[in-house]
């Protein structure tokens, strides 16, 4: 018996030693491919530089891009890995007017330091949704004003296109960061559900009707919110479990209105997608995956634990930078590199943790 169970852990850990899967084999056979993204700093492909002309300084970008291009990371975002995985062009940001873009495969609307609430405030996932509909009005008043304007994307294309939605970090963080209560945090959840509600109301009633949700991470697992943290409120792994029990609340309550949804409007396709597990996995198998101190920034300030000051973050004046060939989930203490972003790409073309199970292509091949 010992020998067995001895056999089932060695072929255990060589799968969790086995290379990702190759993240090109979701494919848009039926139709081309169109993707409208909506969300935060996890997946702005350079819409904060592009919006508000707001730095974001090198190392950004160096281990891909070579160069800096708006993404708090030091190469690709999972955005970036799932356009990959079905042959077409990385996204460009709404509001990059030197893109020389015309959209045709979609276009991102996420802004670093989104939230849902407060409703009005640029860029929040309402502001977002309205840049949506200003986006489709006037790309089909162009469309059919024969103006040379063919090659945009048409009413069938908005019609079958993904809808991305990947928002509610910041609204936890910026309550956390306001001092508000752990009980006044969870009050604010369905507030923020809501707006998460609203969004994809709002999308549906424009036309969309194949949705891709992200729930939201391992908050307390960030060496961000570690720095600043001075309670004996760790988990095994090093985690804040606070934190981490908010952003659980808030993806059980963002899982049941998905569930909602599905019933509320039979004709969409509403994916919910637990990015939380996959994150969390990297961390309490950090070194199955290759990765050493899984709590540690790799580009930030003051050495270990965290390598995070608030006083000197990355890319401003006095940050240190790991090699580029070391191996680290947290770039920046917030955001993940390149090859934390492909593991949990990986994850997420699995289907293994989507709800219901549908390939990331389902939206082009259906």
């Amino acid at each position: 018996m010992a020998a067995i169970v001895g056999l089932f852990t060695l072929l255990l850990l060589l799968l969790l030693l086995l290379p990702p899967p190759s993240l090109v084999f979701s494919q848009c056979t039926r139709r081309p491919p169109v993707i409208f993204n909506f969300g935060d700093s996890n997946s702005d492909t350079g819409g904060l530089v592009a919006g508000l002309g707001f730095p974001v300084l090198s190392p950004n970008g160096r281990t891909f891009f070579r160069r800096s291009t708006g993404r708090l990371s030091d190469g690709r975002l999972l955005i970036d890995f799932l356009c990959e995985s079905l042959n077409t062009n990385l996204l460009n940001p709404y509001m990059d007017s030197l893109a020389r873009s015309k959209f045709k495969n979609g276009a991102n609307f996420a802004i670093v330091g989104s939230s849902t609430l407060p409703k009005y405030v640029p860029f929040s996932l309402n502001i977002q949704v309205m840049q949506f509909v200003h986006f489709k009005t006037r790309t089909l008043e162009l469309l059919n004003s024969n103006a040379g304007y063919e090659n945009l994307i048409d009413d069938d294309g908005f019609r079958n296109a993904l809808y991305m939605i990947d928002i509610g970090q910041n609204d936890i963080a910026d309550s956390l960061s306001k001092n508000l209560s752990y009980f006044q945090v969870v009050k604010q959840i369905p507030s923020v559900i809501s707006e998460i509600q609203n969004a994809v109301k709002g999308l549906y009633g424009q036309g969309g009707r194949k949705f891709w949700i992200h729930n939201t991470g391992p908050l307390g697992c960030l060496p961000q919110k570690l720095s600043s943290f001075h309670m004996k409120d760790l988990d095994r792994y090093g985690c804040i479990s606070s934190y981490n029990n908010l952003a659980t609340l808030f993806n059980k309550a963002l899982s049941h209105l998905c569930q909602e949804l599905r019933y509320e409007l039979k004709d969409a396709s509403i994916v919910y997608v637990d990015i939380y597990t996959m994150k969390y996995d990297l961390i309490a198998n950090s070194s199955l995956h290759g990765f050493s101190d899984p709590l540690m920034a790799c580009c930030g300030a003051g050495g270990r634990p965290y390598n995070y000051d608030i006083r000197v973050t990355c890319g401003q004046p006095g940050y240190e930078v790991c090699n580029e060939n070391s191996k680290f989930i947290s770039w920046d203490g917030i955001h993940y590199t390149e090859e934390a972003n492909k593991i949990v790409a990986s994850k997420v073309l699995s289907r293994a943790y989507s709800t219901p199970s549908l390939p990331f292509d389902f939206f082009c091949n259906n």
